[in-house]
């Protein structure tokens, strides 16, 4: 990058007026204070992300800031009063010091203690930031000391595990620089950290969802939407999907709990209307580092007029892959290259998973240009084939054939769920026998003459379950509902592969299987069907090699965090993918990744979508000697 475009840059950025730096928080820029540039010759000079810190100590203050993004103002929790928290910047091999002070005021709707978790990093369990598993958490007027090695490089995050300050806007980037050359070359690089803010007290917002989880869903099937589907597919077929969905109490147009009708997207702490805008010349490589930093939304990413290619998955770096879209599920990172040319402006458009809003930012030669921003794509709806209730893939969307207390999952009381083995209420084939078979998980998790998939006997009868999935797939090579057959080369996580082969080489020695469950109407969500107050840790024996296959059995998308360790994604057949740290789940999937229990202490294991997690998708793990 050229120091005379840096000055360009530096300047504009200098001579940006009170009235401006004032309309940009309004119309959704939310940044107190800009903060300084680094000066280390190793640290990214990037205009448009001047809120970096780099080097090897850091204080990090915690409090409560006013924010507008609406037209409201209210208040935020901020670090440094800044929101995104400042964009950190390590180098790989270092030591870093984090002093961590909690200056929450008293009577803060966001509560007196706080924490901030280092997702996707390698650390001891006391460094990880979980209140009430890695340590106590910060008190108000306290302050901790987060000190570690820094084992890895790459694009991280980092978010508060307390209560709801994640949502209240506690999160932000992080960039480790390689101590070895990277495999792509680039000119300039951003991070682009997608975000989704309420103007509700997140506590209120949880008590809606628990009272009525629907709220935001305004896009229900109507009269019309009936006689459509007749003419389509037959008045049998539908009246039997109709009965089906009655049945289980849900609605194909259920896609998000919580969506634009309460949400503000961000990118960068600003709104389509505060234009985020990333500098470039003309036929340079652009570094994106895609992180979703929401607390409920999965995000799919488009630049109209550029292909992007994807050269690093949560951080780690994979075989180039060149897309015209991909999703992205709530705390996952991409990071992509793009170039730039032929025109001076281009638009990245982010809208959510339903359909229902989105953000926009800008690529541009110069500051205070867009390109056309598109149309959000027509709403997706759910089939029972997405929720894996497909007559083994055949019976396409003609549910005559299937009855509906097969689908609801409600009468539990005549089907054979086998005996309820492993330490969290799941099945530990190891002691069934089938971690002595050589075939795929997705072979060996196979039961019943049927095929029909076996569900723990915890699941039997639960009032906190509303459905089952009765033949659940790896859909690896599924770009996910709305993103099919659009037009555009979508990502998929078969497209993922790392450029480096099974770190630990070992086959597993055991398989645990552990099931996604939740009741809509009820908000509650659980492995299992146990919620984390009622379930046992599973624990890891220290250094063994095991493999955890994930089933959903609800019909939302669930992206689940293992900390402390990686997840290493297996193909339909047991082959080794990708390395990663968060898996998505859509409904009606089951994948399965392998897990190397190289990190001694107690972890947590949940979904990351925040209310989720709260609501009881969370686990403990264990990894004892």
């Amino acid at each position: 990058m050229s120091s005379d475009f840096l000055g360009d840059a530096d300047r504009r950025l200098s001579n940006l007026s009170r009235r401006r730096f004032v309309q940009g928080l309004a119309a959704g820029g939310a940044v107190a204070g800009l903060g300084l540039w680094p000066r280390q010759s190793w640290a990214q000079h990037a205009y448009g992300q001047p809120n970096v810190l780099s080097g090897t100590h850091f204080n990090l203050n915690i409090g409560e800031t006013p924010m507008n993004f609406t037209g409201l103002t209210r208040p935020a929790i901020t670090v440094n009063r800044s929101l995104p928290a400042p964009l950190l910047r390590w180098r790989e091999g270092d030591t870093v010091t984090l002093d961590v002070a909690n200056a929450l005021p008293e009577g803060s709707i966001h509560g007196h203690q706080t924490s901030i978790h280092w997702h996707g990093l390698l650390l001891p369990a006391n460094m990880d930031g979980v209140p009430g598993l890695s340590f106590d958490g910060i008190n108000r007027g306290e302050a901790y000391r987060y000190r570690f090695d820094v084992r890895q490089n790459g694009t991280y995050w980092y978010h508060s595990h307390s209560a709801f300050q994640e949502q209240a806007g506690l999160y932000g980037a992080i960039i480790i620089d390689a101590a070895e050359p990277e495999p792509f070359r680039y000119d300039r690089d951003y991070v682009i950290l997608l975000s989704d803010w309420t103007d509700l007290d997140p506590t209120l917002l949880f008590d809606r969802l628990k009272k009525m989880a629907g709220y935001d869903n305004y896009y229900k099937r109507t009269v019309g939407d009936f006689f459509d589907d007749v003419q389509k597919h037959g008045l049998s077929a539908t009246l039997q999907n109709r009965k089906m969905w009655g049945e289980m109490r849900m609605t194909p147009t259920d896609l998000s709990d919580v969506n634009a009708n309460t949400y503000t997207y961000l990118m960068n702490g600003k709104t389509a209307g505060g234009n985020w805008t990333g500098l470039f010349r003309s036929g340079e490589k652009i570094r994106l580092r895609f992180i979703n930093g929401s607390s409920m939304t999965h995000f799919d990413v488009r630049i109209p007029g550029l292909k992007m290619t994807v050269v690093a998955a949560d951080s780690q770096y994979v075989h180039p892959v060149t897309v015209d879209e991909f999703r992205i599920a709530t705390a996952e990172t991409f990071d992509v290259i793009v170039e730039p040319t032929g025109q001076d402006a281009f638009t990245i458009f982010v809208q959510d998973l339903g359909r229902t809003g989105f953000v926009a930012g800008t690529l541009a030669t110069r500051d205070g240009l867009r390109a056309p921003v598109p149309s959000v794509d027509p709403r997706p709806i759910l089939t029972m084939d997405d929720m894996g209730h497909g007559m083994m893939g055949g019976a396409g969307h003609d549910m005559s054939a299937m009855s509906a207390g097969a689908m609801s999952g409600m009468d539990h009381a005549g089907m054979d769920h086998g005996s309820s083995g492993g330490d969290m209420g799941g099945m530990d084939h190891s002691q069934h026998g089938t971690s002595s078979m050589k075939p795929g998980p997705m072979a060996t998790m196979d039961h019943g003459a049927a095929g029909m998939q076996q569900h723990p006997a915890s699941e039997s009868g639960n009032p906190l379950m509303d459905m089952q999935t009765m033949n659940p797939a790896p859909k690896l090579d599924d770009p996910g509902i709305g993103l099919r057959d659009n037009g555009r080369r979508v990502l998929t996580y078969a497209d993922l592969k790392s450029t480096f082969a099974d770190p630990d080489g070992r086959e597993p020695g055991r398989t645990v299987e552990l099931h996604l469950t939740g009741h809509m109407e009820k908000f509650a969500w659980s492995f299992n069907g146990i919620k984390f107050g009622d379930a046992e840790p599973l624990r890891l024996n220290y250094g063994e090699r095991m493999r955890i296959v994930l089933v959903n059995d609800t019909m939302m998308t669930h992206p689940i965090h293992l900390h402390g360790m990686w997840s290493d994604l297996e193909d339909a057949d047991g082959n080794f993918m990708v390395r990663k740290h968060t898996i998505d789940m859509p409904p009606g999937t089951k994948r399965s990744y392998r897990v190397r229990a190289d990190a001694l202490g107690r972890w947590a294991y949940h979904c990351h979508l925040l209310y989720h997690m709260e609501a009881g998708m969370f686990r403990e793990v264990r990894v004892e000697e």
